[in-house]
């Protein structure tokens, strides 16, 4: 059963020297433009409301300019609401005081960064131990965690390196690692992996999902990329101009776009790749004969070529060696079709 980690309710963010006047004139009907051009303040998130289940990876995308980083930095208060309530377990994060908010950040959430964040003058190990050094553990214990998180990630050998003698994709490793030692139970992701290389940023999404697969964070993930987006989420939401245009899951917005926006964001990608058997499958009658079988989150290439050409055959869903569904030829063409809203 879902378990909400994090909810965000009517959330606001304007920019300038009048941010609750502006607020008004935003609830009132001004447009982002005219709060710009005539007000000289910048709405930068309008009327948020969104909840982040536990142990999910939630991904929010947008262009830049759409409020995506202006929303992470909402969630561990890195930036203070115009109005609005960010509630993590429970507890709305906005009411609390300096102090608890130091401990929340310390212990509740870890964040890494697009540009690695690294401290160059400190070694990998030092880089990885330092959250936990800043939480008062001894010194044998941070080195020996931030030693098992290294190796999580795939850079023993390096932990004596300081990040300018490590490739761009080593580095954001490291930043992994270190966001991951101190054990906080909320991931915060802002655009980490756009910085990469196209091979290397693949390689980076790998690894995190191997390691969600293990840990099962509530993991925040910040993208402007729909490829990686669709790959990495559990859910998704898309902003525009401060704004939510979609929220749901990624397969559902995929098939059904909410707008013309929505739309031509997902009208150039590659649906048989994207799209899984358990998101198009139907029923299973008495009378259908399932040739052959595919795996629920397998993609509906696998189902195309697990036909081979045989445009009358139907094809098994499995989950977990149970036949949950079917699919046939007529389904796989209408799906693989555009988009319908």
């Amino acid at each position: 059963m879902r378990s909400d980690k994090i909810v965000v309710r009517q959330l606001y963010k304007i920019f300038g020297n009048a941010p609750e006047q502006a607020l008004a004139r935003v609830k009132s009907g001004v447009s982002k433009q005219e709060l710009l051009t005539e007000y000289n303040h910048v709405l930068g998130l309008s009327d948020i409301n969104l909840s982040i289940a536990e142990q999910e990876i939630f991904v929010v995308m947008g262009l830049s300019g759409s409020g995506k980083s202006t929303l992470i930095r909402h969630l561990n208060r890195l930036i203070d609401p115009t109005a609005g309530e960010v509630v993590v377990d429970g507890q709305d994060i906005v009411s609390l005081s300096r102090k608890d908010l130091e401990v929340f950040r310390r212990e509740k959430m870890s964040m890494v960064f697009q540009r690695f964040g690294l401290m160059p003058h400190r070694t990998v190990l030092q880089n990885v131990g330092y959250g936990l050094a800043i939480q008062g553990m001894h010194k044998t214990k941070v080195t020996d965690r931030a030693m098992q998180w290294i190796e999580q990630v795939g850079l023993e050998g390096y932990e004596a390196h300081y990040p300018g003698q490590l490739s761009g994709g080593m580095q954001q490793r490291v930043g992994l690692a270190r966001a991951l030692a101190t054990d906080a139970e909320i991931l915060l992701m802002d655009e980490a992996f756009s910085a990469l290389d196209p091979l290397i940023r693949t390689s980076m999404q790998d690894l995190l999902l191997e390691l969600q697969a293990k840990l099962s964070k509530t993991i925040v993930f910040i993208t402007h990329d729909l490829d990686e987006a669709l790959r990495l989420a559990d859910s998704l939401v898309i902003l525009k101009d401060g704004f939510v245009v979609q929220a749901g899951d990624p397969q559902e917005i995929v098939m059904h776009p909410a707008d013309e926006y929505i739309e031509n964001f997902v009208k150039d990608i590659n649906r048989s790749r994207v799209i899984r058997a358990r998101s198009v499958m139907q029923p299973v009658c008495d009378d259908d004969v399932l040739g052959v079988q595919v795996d629920a989150d397998d993609n509906l290439e696998t189902v195309l070529n697990a036909l081979q050409g045989d445009t009358g055959g139907c094809v098994g869903v499995v989950h977990e060696g149970e036949t949950v569904g079917m699919i046939n030829v007529q389904t796989l063409l209408d799906v693989l079709q555009s988009p319908q809203r």
